[in-house]
This record gives structure tokens, sequence and C-alpha cells, in this order.
């Protein structure tokens, strides 16, 4: 159990900090879709691919005293900013595990807009469809967020980067 906690830490402690909810749960399900060892199960939410267990994971490493979670109001809404304290970086030094090529994946996705990043997981998430087949259920899905089709074909082009990044 405690091993995908370490998982998250590890991605973390390479991230440094990652400012908001949506982009750290992107940020996972990427590197899961890019075949590194996470193990959260998700499904497709209000903003993209979701996981309960993840936030689960996230909320437990806080109270563990691992995680330091700092909420801030933007423009009228809450947004939250993950980072490892003291105490979670000890423990991920210690008993993390390094995972080859995530840190790489992880710090370019951290420098990408949660938006992008939803577009991102969105096509990765639907990854059994063809190319046109995504591209039509992107913009069905996806209707309000307005993708043009130049920054759908940059993150297609973007998931190649990374997953060269990977290997």
């Amino acid at each position: 159990m405690f091993d995908d906690h370490l998982k998250i830490m590890t991605m973390l402690k390479e991230a440094g900090e990652v400012v908001g909810r949506k982009k750290l749960q992107k940020m996972v399900f990427i590197a899961k879709k890019l075949s590194f060892p996470f193990q959260e199960k998700y499904q497709f939410h209000f903003y993209g691919p979701y996981s309960e267990e993840l936030t689960l994971r996230i909320e437990e490493l806080c109270n563990l005293g691992f995680l330091q979670e700092e909420k801030e109001k933007v423009s009228g809404y809450s947004q939250y900013r993950y980072m490892l304290n003291e105490e979670g970086d000890k423990m991920a030094s210690s008993f993390g595990k390094e995972i080859p090529g995530l840190g790489q994946c992880v710090r370019s996705m951290n420098e990408q807009p949660s938006r992008f990043l939803e577009l991102v997981s969105t096509i990765m998430y639907f990854d059994k469809l063809t190319k046109e087949q995504v591209i039509e259920k992107v913009h069905i899905v996806k209707a309000k967020l307005k993708y043009s089709d130049e920054e759908i074909q940059e993150a297609f082009s973007y998931i190649e980067s990374l997953m060269q990044m990977k290997n």
C-alpha cells in the first residue's frame, strides 16, 4: 500500500511543487499512460481523467505529515499548491525508488498550463481510438474549452516528445 504513496512522493520530489489539484491529477495520469509505475484507477470526469484513489493518497500524505498543501485564493476560486515538506523529502530520499526517466517528464509537464495538460490527458484517455476519432471526441467532450486544431496537434506532438523523453 505505502509503495504507491512513495511513487507519488517521488513524483512530487522531481516536480518540486505542483500548483493545482487538476494539474497533479493530469500529471499522474499522463505518467501512468507513459508506462511509469503508477497504479491509480482513472475515470473520465468534468476536467478529463480523474482518480479518486489519487485524491485519497494525497489527502493521506498530507495527514501523515509528508506533504504540504497550501490553499490560496486566485481570481475568486481556491487553488492548491503541493510540495513535499522536510519529512516527506526525507522519506522519499530514504525509501522512494528511483523511477528512470520520470524526472524529465515530470519537470516538462509541470511547466505546462493545466488547460494544456487537460487536453493531453484527454487525448491519452481515448488512446484506443484512431487519431481522427480522438480529435472528434475532444471537440465533443471538451466543447466548452474550444481547443483549436493547432492546440490539438500541439498536444499530439507533446505526447510524442514525452514518449521520447521517457526512453
